[in-house]
């Protein structure tokens, strides 16, 4: 999580080449999939969730398998969704990654076609204008996203998972 992002561009497209999936959608998408952060706030959020429901769980009969599936799971959905509104956020700015990871036109995604209109790749200079336009546009899904999911976030884990 220290290591700031452009450090890891060539490594990324090394890999890419090393998988056979530079230029293609699984190149765009495989990378951005699971990152330090979301690690990072899944097992905080697991390591909060107390022994005991887990023992209930095994009491009645339950095998590590179903325990997570059907009771530890559901008590992590607000943090499965935090995870995914940040990684899904995460990976509408991620335009370094996404330069290294194809050069298909027909590929890339609307962050590298707001760069392009930025930096004047469209053939008229930069249109400014127009990129705030699209810009604004690219911040559509996010917000939907985010208020779709906003009402988990003050959901507990615990509540009502044992006495006090």
């Amino acid at each position: 999580m220290t290591v700031p992002g452009i450090v890891l561009l060539i490594p990324k497209l090394l890999v890419l080449n090393e998988l056979n999936i530079y230029n293609t959608y699984a190149a765009m998408i495989l990378p951005l999939v699971v990152d330090a952060a979301g690690v990072f706030i899944m097992r905080q959020f697991f390591l909060q969730i107390p022994v005991s429901v887990e023992e209930a769980a095994r009491i009645d009969g339950a095998g590590p398998f179903r325990t997570f599936w059907y009771i530890v799971l559901p008590m992590a959905r607000p943090a499965l969704i935090t995870v995914t509104i940040l990684s899904f956020q995460g990976s509408r700015n991620e335009l370094g990654h996404y330069i290294i990871a194809v050069q298909d036109p027909k590929l890339f995604p609307l962050t590298r076609g707001v760069a392009g209109l930025t930096s004047g790749q469209l053939g008229s200079g930069s249109q400014f204008p127009i990129t705030m336009a699209a810009g604004l546009l690219m911040t559509i899904p996010t917000a939907v996203v985010f208020i779709f999911f906003q009402r988990f976030f003050t959901r507990g884990a615990n509540v009502g998972a044992e006495k006090g």
